[in-house]
């Protein structure tokens, strides 16, 4: 058999996604399996998105430009200035998901051997995207007991060489729920000017920010506009996942002629997602604050769940809508397999991501887990009750052994 890539054994597997045998096994055997290991909202897709798809009278699906359709462009430059994003629809290029955007950024800006630095726990396709275009992760931890804050830019400063190219950051943050303040932005644009890197920023969450603080985009960045490049995705903000539209903003103009050709490379982004997305740009104010409010709801909910339970801790995220818990156990990616694969209470189990698939240092996020607190309250509330319930029988559990309600290990 000839052999295979080195890059497709370098690849790593998603911690969102790798356990997905064992819950469909679970499934199988008639259990529920609660989510929440995936950032797949429950909440409803746009109406003026879905009428958009329903009324397309077109008798050829054809291709679109390769750098998006115009209108939607034109249009999204527009919804960028609500938010003191200055650019126009010439600075915007549309892609498949956010994830291409992220793909293209990291082809048109680094060679194989380049070096980024991502504060960690990061989103764990960054590596991925790293290793398609041949880059190296640099990576520094930040601390639960910090709430995930930005490590000290000494702690950065250690880690740039002659083959350092830029910075990867996500604000509001996947996977801790961390928004970066204003301070800590700074900081970041003193440093990518004083070594002339390229700031990665990734602002697919930018609607969901639970403080008073304004909002800080790396646009908002003076005196290093020329390296920013901002990802984005109406994903999230509309629950419009399978569109698979995203786009990349930059006002660097050879920067944008290098992505171009990427882009004409794939040929074009989704036809009829983008339709829907620029529909999507007229759902309003009222379909935001819905939204908006129901996350809000749902974290104060999960989080003091959370910290209620013997052992286990979770900083307040404020902004996104996950969290980065420490639970009392030995492993959390032998916990999250167990609990699929081992029990269930009430006949129905939890499917979470370890959060060590969201670091790249050896040993880190051992006894934590992200939450993606995408679900109703009233099934956050049994995801905690099964949670209590299994931390009292996992073999690997630090908690104190007590009487449990009913529950089997199968």
């Amino acid at each position: 058999m000839p052999r295979l890539s080195e890059r497709g054994d370098l690849m790593p597997d998603s911690p969102i996604r790798k356990l997905v045998p064992f819950a469909d096994k679970a499934k199988e055997m008639g259990r529920k399996v609660y989510h929440l290991n995936i950032g797949q909202p429950d909440l409803p897709t746009p109406e003026v998105a879905l009428q958009a798809i329903r009324n397309i009278d077109r008798k050829i699906l054809e291709y679109s430009p390769s750098d998006g359709i115009k209108s939607y462009r034109e249009k999204l430059a527009t919804y960028y200035h609500r938010f003191n994003i200055n650019v126009t629809a010439n600075d915007i290029i549309i892609t498949s998901g956010g994830s291409e955007a992220v793909t293209f950024a990291f082809l048109a800006c680094l060679d194989p051997g380049d070096e980024i630095i991502v504060p960690e726990p990061a989103y764990a396709n960054y590596t991925a995207f790293a290793i398609l275009a041949g880059a190296v992760i640099k990576s520094i931890p930040s601390k639960i007991e910090e709430g995930f804050a930005l490590p000290p830019m000494e702690e950065f400063e250690k880690l740039i060489t002659p083959k350092t190219k830029g910075i990867m950051i996500c604000n509001p943050n996947n996977p801790t729920g961390y928004l970066y303040t204003r301070t800590e932005m700074n900081k970041i644009r003193d440093l990518v000017k004083k070594y002339d890197l390229y700031l990665f920023s990734d602002e697919v969450y930018r609607e969901f920010c639970y403080t008073g603080a304004p909002y800080i985009s790396a646009f908002h960045l003076e005196g290093i506009e020329q390296n920013v490049v901002l990802i984005d995705s109406v994903s999230k903000r509309y629950s419009e996942c399978g569109l698979r539209i995203g786009a990349l903003i930059t006002t660097n103009k050879a920067l944008r002629k290098n992505v171009m050709k990427f882009c004409q490379a794939r040929l074009s982004p989704p036809l009829i997602g983008q339709i829907a997305a620029e529909a999507s740009l007229d759902a309003g104010d009222e379909y935001m604050l819905m939204t908006y409010n129901e996350y809000v709801e749902r974290r104060k909910f999960l989080i003091d769940g959370l910290n209620r339970i013997e052992g286990v801790y979770s900083p307040i995220p404020m902004g996104a809508f996950y969290t980065v818990a420490r639970l009392p156990v030995d492993d959390s990616d032998k916990f999250c397999e167990w609990l699929l694969s081992d029990f269930e209470y009430n006949n129905q189990t939890l499917f979470m991501a370890p959060a060590s698939g969201f670091y790249t240092t050896p040993g880190y996020g051992k006894d934590e887990v992200r939450i993606a607190y995408v679900l109703k309250k009233e099934d956050l509330a049994i995801c905690l009750k099964i949670l209590e319930e299994a931390l009292k029988v996992y073999p690997g559990s630090k908690v104190r052994r007590t009487m449990a309600e009913p529950s089997n290990v199968v």
